[in-house]
């Protein structure tokens, strides 16, 4: 994770130099806040790969004498195909239609069904095809 640190501090003072520069030759505040939260978030994100890299055994290609048949082996759970992310985005899109449209009793349904959707969601790996 050394190298996934260093790209994202490397982005953070790309990030430090532009948003101050943003600043004395547009003076848009909006921008410049959207940039400072940007600097902010790559920081957040660097530090915290910078923290559990050295915290954690190197990765084979972390080492220098690292070679490609050392990262052979499972990799992890790679979840299939699911329809539960299209339904769940549906209805959050109801609820900011309803929302939108000042029609609270569309929220509401949408609101209903985004709790079904979200728990097929979330529980959709413990019954079914895919359980396991």
């Amino acid at each position: 994770m050394k190298a996934e640190s260093w790209i994202f501090i490397i982005t953070t003072i790309f990030f430090v130099l532009v948003t101050p520069a943003y600043w004395f030759i547009t003076g848009d505040w909006t921008g410049t806040s959207a940039l400072t939260m940007t600097t902010l978030l790559t920081l957040m994100v660097a530090l915290y790969l910078g923290f559990h890299a050295a915290r954690m055994d190197p990765r084979p290609e972390d080492r220098k004498d690292g070679e490609i048949a050392d990262g052979a082996g499972e990799l992890g759970f790679f979840p299939p195909y699911s329809w539960w992310p299209l339904w769940t985005a549906l209805t959050l899109a109801v609820c900011v239609y309803g929302i939108a449209m000042g029609a609270w009793w569309l929220f509401i349904i949408g609101g209903a069904a985004g709790a079904i959707t979200l728990c097929g969601f979330v529980f959709e790996y413990y019954r079914g095809e895919h359980a396991h």
